[in-house]
């Protein structure tokens, strides 16, 4: 008799075991399978954005972010020197930086975001370290070096092949990459725009560093990046993707890349870490097909700048998470699945458009140079700095949920409570969160027949605000608020 499970996910990375954690926390019966033996060593995201910060806090693994943090940041300070009078950069576009004295940090997008802001600076190791750690404190069972090698959706369960041996589950989610079996088994339409570049990424030893500048650097032949971790190199050549991207990164491949791209003969003597990419950027046109779902790479694929990739896909996790569990628990219908792809596919569809942008701006030729500069004008500008952080820090994504108040569809702010709590604090159980910040009996009393789904936290705000009340999703949005509290709204909201 085959193991029965109610989700499988395939994929151990970090999408794949937010998602399993956020499953089991809410009671699900779930299986992580990977066929890789270990977690993958190479080189990859070197630091989160805001909301994948917010959506670690809200499980109470803040600390274990912000110790790392400052770990990391300890480390590159020394050979990072920030010069005197000169602002740290905040963030990039293309390479080109942007500069923290040009933002408007009174702009409201910045207000309320907490501790979050000092825990970002987390490579993707650690967050898989995190996760796995997590993973292994809720007893959920992860199957490395197990391979999917076929499934079959049975309407009301799917059968699911690892290696040579079936088990059964009534949903399954793809969370294994930009070449997903999942997806190419499951038939998704993955359309996009074939890849123009070569990158490389590394972490190696070298003889005539010295003479490359720190940072990004422009070139007649491309673009390359020095540091800040010792070592880091990266390198951009517009002359088409690579041959062969699965055969092992050699010293002589990245010397040549590098000195092709920057000019300066140095000599790598060591790699310790590899990796070749290219722009190509692909979304699938829905994320759900009958019980076969798929999350992070596997659903949408493109090129690393910016560092879109691993939040977008902690943001799928979280958004689909809780919708999955409330189906399984039988507390919402399957058409609530449908509202996770109308959700997260617009931000997928923004981070593709971006990832575009930023590789025709870093081409070579005449014209995309010309807009490079008009870029970097716009970038040294208040409005342009402050409009773009908001953007590649993730803070000013929204999802329309419908209704006018500000709040609606955003991550719920880090409201000062007078009981000297906060409110990630209190969804580390996964559950929606009612915030009473009032003390308003009506609105207890509408949330009372929800109460083994939502908790109500009664706790008033230190500073004041225009509002009575918040209703938080599991994932952290703000699905209500207001000071209407017995409107037909937000009545509708809690059924």
């Amino acid at each position: 008799m085959s193991e029965t499970f109610d989700v499988v996910v395939a994929g151990a990375g970090p999408v794949g075991l937010m998602l399993a954690c956020e499953l089991r926390l809410a009671g699900v019966h779930v299986l992580v399978v990977d066929r890789l033996t270990e977690p993958d060593p190479t080189i990859k995201a070197g630091s989160i954005n805001i909301p994948t910060a917010q959506a670690f806090d809200r499980r109470g693994l803040l600390p274990q972010l912000t110790e790392r943090h400052r770990a990391l940041m300890a480390r590159l300070a020394p050979a990072n020197p920030t010069p005197a009078g000169r602002a740290r950069p905040v963030g990039h576009f293309a390479g080109i930086w942007i500069n923290q004295d040009n933002v408007d940090d009174t702009d409201p997008a910045f207000a309320e975001l907490g501790p979050v802001q000092e825990a970002t600076i987390v490579p993707q190791q650690g967050i898989e370290e995190i996760l796995t750690a997590r993973a292994t404190e809720l007893g959920i069972p992860i199957r490395r070096g197990t391979e999917l090698t076929g499934f079959t959706d049975d309407s009301d369960s799917v059968t699911v092949w690892l290696d040579d041996t079936a088990v059964r589950a009534s949903w399954l989610v793809g969370c294994d990459g930009g070449r997903s079996t999942v997806r190419k088994l499951a038939g998704f339409d993955f359309p996009g725009v074939d890849p123009l570049v070569t990158g490389h990424q590394a972490i190696v030893e070298m003889r005539g560093a010295e003479a490359l500048q720190r940072g990004w650097s422009c070139t007649d032949t491309g673009i390359y990046v020095y540091g800040p971790m010792p070592g880091r190199i990266l390198t951009v050549q517009f002359d088409g993707p690579p041959a062969d991207r699965t055969t092992p990164v050699t010293a002589a491949e990245l010397q040549h890349a590098l000195r092709t791209v920057s000019g300066i003969p140095v000599e790598i003597t060591a790699v310790h870490s590899a990796t070749r990419f290219t722009d190509n950027t692909r979304q699938a046109t829905t994320y759900r097909s009958g019980r076969i779902l798929l999350a992070g790479d596997a659903a949408h694929a493109h090129s690393p700048f910016g560092g879109q990739g691993l939040n977008l896909g902690i943001g799928d996790a979280v958004n689909l998470g809780w919708k999955l569990a409330a189906v399984i628990a039988g507390h919402a219908p399957t058409d609530l699945l449908d509202t996770y792809t109308s959700e997260r596919h617009p931000i997928g569809e923004w981070v593709l458009q971006w990832s575009r942008a930023q590789v025709a701006i870093m081409r070579t030729d005449p014209h995309s140079r010309a807009m490079r500069a008009v870029t970097a004008e716009f970038l040294a500008t208040r409005d342009g700095a402050t409009s773009v952080l908001k953007k590649i820090s993730g803070i000013a994504h929204r999802y329309d949920l419908g209704g006018t108040h500000p709040l609606l569809g955003t991550v719920v702010p880090d409201i000062a409570l007078a009981d000297g709590t906060r409110p990630a604090e209190h969804c580390t159980d996964g559950h929606a969160v009612l915030l009473d910040l009032a003390d308003t009996p009506a609105l207890r009393e509408i949330a009372a027949p929800w109460r083994r789904t939502v908790r109500v936290v009664t706790a008033k705000p230190v500073d004041p605000q225009d509002l009575s009340g918040v209703l938080i999703r599991p994932d952290g949005i703000v699905a209500w608020a207001g000071v209407a509290v017995v409107s037909a709204e937000f009545r509708a909201d809690m059924a």
